[in-house]
């Protein structure tokens, strides 16, 4: 930092959390609820709390630093048919980092093929399952980052400037919030251990990747690229709770009739189960035949929603995330099919 340049510390220009909002509406829907549809919301509300107490360790980190940093929390970003739900978005006066925090319990291992494994006690027993890679996850973030950053440049030359030194101006970090996992990357790949690290960790690592850049941006240029995406911030979190409000009329419209809550939950999950994975099966389908990723057709967090919202039409599909009018022409006779229960 120059010598008459000021100081003006860490400043969050979004620090709510839609999360919460979630939370509490789950916690609504789970007063009217009994029996194992309860057991199921009471489950999903404590993944929620200890995801929501994960950002705010990282919260408490950033606030009590001396870096200079406009942060973005909880924020939602689209770009055509790709959208990004990023947990934190900062930009320093080197560089923009996008943060995905991972608040989980157990211990984790990366193995030499980047994949991420879990392992905890469950009842007594001990636990090993494979994770989604929050790699992974961050890499599609970036690349939405990427296209809507670039298409927002005047000209040709200005996009392909961008595209040069977007590599070495937006990083990805993957932060570790629970404070008693054991992190082994021993086998990890280069590029893998250097996106990780823990919540006490993550102001060293943002100081030492800063430290790699020797130009440095001004107030006004850091506040304009912060603002740019908060300028487009999507504030429509997809509403999971909605399924469990679908969930909970079935059953009350079921002990209407004097069918149980246990058959009416089977019921529903069983049905719903088996769309998701026809869905998938499409979207491997389609992303083989078009040699495209599969979540560029379709993420799962996008399948959810499509679950969860059950549009009867185009017109509905293109209020689900990640779906706009191509998409929905392109693939919405399909999956319309799919969710009207027909291969």
């Amino acid at each position: 930092m120059g010598i008459f340049t000021k100081a003006i510390g860490p400043v969050f220009l979004k620090a709510s959390n839609e999360a919460v909002n979630y939370v509490d509406k789950l916690k609504d829907i789970c007063q009217k609820c009994t029996g194992e549809l309860k057991e199921e919301i009471e489950k999903q509300i404590v993944i929620a709390e200890y995801g929501i107490k994960g950002e705010e360790c990282i919260a408490f980190e950033l606030k009590n630093s001396d870096i200079d940093m406009y942060i973005l929390k909880d924020i939602c970003i689209e770009y055509k048919e790709l959208s990004a739900q990023i947990d934190y978005l900062i930009v320093t006066r080197k560089r923009t980092y996008i943060i995905e925090c991972k608040n989980l319990i157990g211990d984790i291992e990366i193995n030499s093929a980047g994949d991420f494994i879990r392992t905890y006690q469950l009842k007594g027993r001990k636990v090993k399952e494979g994770i989604y890679s929050p790699i992974t996850q961050n890499t599609r973030h970036l690349h939405v980052i990427r296209e809507l950053r670039k298409s927002a440049k005047g000209n040709i030359i200005s996009q392909k400037i961008f595209d040069t030194y977007f590599d070495q101006n937006y990083k990805s970090i993957v932060v570790l919030a629970n404070s008693k996992t054991v992190l082994n990357a021993k086998y990890a790949k280069k590029e893998v251990k250097e996106q990780i690290v823990r919540a006490d960790q993550l102001l060293h690592k943002i100081k030492e990747m800063d430290n790699q850049v020797k130009d440095s941006m001004s107030e006004k240029t850091m506040l304009e690229v912060a603002n740019f995406f908060l300028e487009r911030n999507q504030p429509n979190r997809l509403d999971y709770a909605e399924k469990y409000e679908k969930l909970l009329s079935k059953v009350e419209e079921l002990s209407e009739h004097g069918e149980g809550i246990k058959e009416a939950k089977g019921v529903c999950n069983d049905t719903v189960e088996v769309l998701r994975q026809n869905l998938k099966a499409f979207r491997l389908k389609r992303s083989r035949e078009e040699n495209i990723k599969p979540y560029f057709i379709f993420n799962d967090a996008q399948m959810e929603d499509l679950l969860s919202k059950n549009p009867k039409n185009k017109t509905e599909l293109c209020q689900v995330s990640g779906f706009g009018s191509v998409k929905a022409e392109k693939y919405g006779e399909d999956i319309l099919r799919i969710l009207q229960g027909n291969k």
